[in-house]
């Protein structure tokens, strides 16, 4: 017997919270026929039908950009009656998940970034500047942007750097403050995330990005959560995760960044086995993790910034090594397909590779381009070298 809900009021305060469009996804998962059997209309035709008003005792109320019909408390009481009692446990669970929004946010920061000695042989690679700014920095504004609260950055020996760069530095502030550098001290703290909005947890062998992920595992929880990775810096109007975050909602699941790569370069990165396409969004229906050219089964590959379901947590409790010998994340994936939605979203922006030297300098040229103070002197001296 498929067990049901009957807790009348938890069935009143989660329908209060979900937004339209999750109510008509949880309708569409569960029809509500058996309610209906005892006089009770679906939720959704609030919106939409004068016949729903005599069962539910609706008002015609004013909202923004139109009219709508309200719901009364004995209208909202009659429903949650059915729809405790005919929803079964599993769409109940998948309908409080469908609330949730993307709160936290993992950035893997234990590599050791070989590629990038002998600069990252006393410092982590994270704090590499791009102008003027750690490329961690750009990442966490980014998730902040995009309304991340709690950050988690996963670290390894040497990165104490990282910790610090993201706390006060009382002896600077002071010296700041004492000679009226108003301005620099008020950016200075404009960035820093509030006390108790981070957390640091070490990987403590760097054992590949699913492994980074893992470890972060017991500070997520039970709720979806984005991953970013600090190497793939994206200058753009709307920042990448804030994206990725606005229509999240519609489409719940997994998501992950993509961008179209030469063929030359699938071996560099996870590509995807498209299926339905509709210029923004892809819907996944295979993962291969650094194909050759002529076996991969695409030219979308996925960049670093994720939306993931906890469920992904299980499959990398397996710790299965994948390509160069790492629990790779991708991996982890692929068992996904199929039992929740999962999509690539083709942001808008430009990516930088900041884990390779020209495309790091590729950066440091778009990024000082892009800055009203620094733009036309970059120009300038760009023009003495062409």
């Amino acid at each position: 017997m498929v067990p049901v809900l009957r807790n009348l009021d938890f069935s009143l305060r989660v329908w209060g919270e979900m937004t339209l469009n999750q109510r008509l996804r949880l309708e569409s998962i569960a029809p509500m026929s058996r309610p209906r059997r005892v006089g009770v209309a679906p939720m959704s035709r609030l919106c939409r039908a004068d016949v729903a008003r005599p069962r539910f005792g609706c008002r015609r109320v004013n909202l923004r950009g139109g009219r709508g019909y309200g719901i009364s408390a004995a209208g909202m009481k009659a429903w949650a009656c059915a729809f405790s009692a005919a929803t079964p446990l599993a769409l109940f669970q998948e309908s409080r998940f469908m609330m949730r929004r993307v709160r936290k946010a993992i950035f893997p920061v234990g590599g050791l970034g070989t590629r990038f000695l002998p600069a990252t042989k006393a410092m982590p690679k994270e704090m590499l500047p791009v102008v003027d700014t750690p490329l961690i920095q750009y990442a966490v504004e980014e998730a902040r942007a995009a309304g991340i609260e709690e950050f988690i950055f996963v670290t390894g020996r040497g990165k104490t750097t990282i910790e610090d760069h993201f706390d006060h530095s009382y002896e600077l502030e002071h010296t700041l403050e004492a000679r009226g550098k108003t301005a620099e001290l008020e950016a200075l703290r404009a960035w820093l995330p509030p006390a108790g909005d981070v957390a640091y947890t070490r990987q403590q062998v760097p054992l590949g990005l699913g492994h980074a992920v893992w470890c972060a595992r017991d500070l997520v929880g039970d709720e979806p959560f984005a991953v970013l990775l600090a190497d793939d810096l994206i200058l753009a109007k709307t920042p990448a995760l804030k994206q990725m975050c606005d229509i999240y909602p519609e489409v719940r699941g997994n998501m992950v960044a993509v961008m179209d790569v030469p063929k030359a370069h699938t071996q560099r990165y996870g590509i995807l086995s498209p299926g339905r396409d509709d210029g923004r969004l892809v819907q996944v229906r295979g993962l291969v993790e650094k194909p050759k050219a002529e076996e991969a089964p695409s030219t979308l590959a996925v960049i670093g910034r994720y939306i993931l379901e906890p469920a992904v947590f299980a499959h990398l409790d397996k710790k299965s090594k994948g390509a160069g010998g790492e629990i790779q994340l991708t991996d982890s994936l692929v068992p996904m397909i199929g039992t929740s939605p999962f999509h690539g979203y083709r942001f808008e922006g430009q990516r930088f590779d900041c884990g390779d030297k020209i495309g790091f300098f590729e950066a440091q040229i778009a990024f000082a381009l892009a800055r009203a103070d620094l733009g036309p002197a970059a120009q300038a001296v760009i023009k003495r070298y062409t």
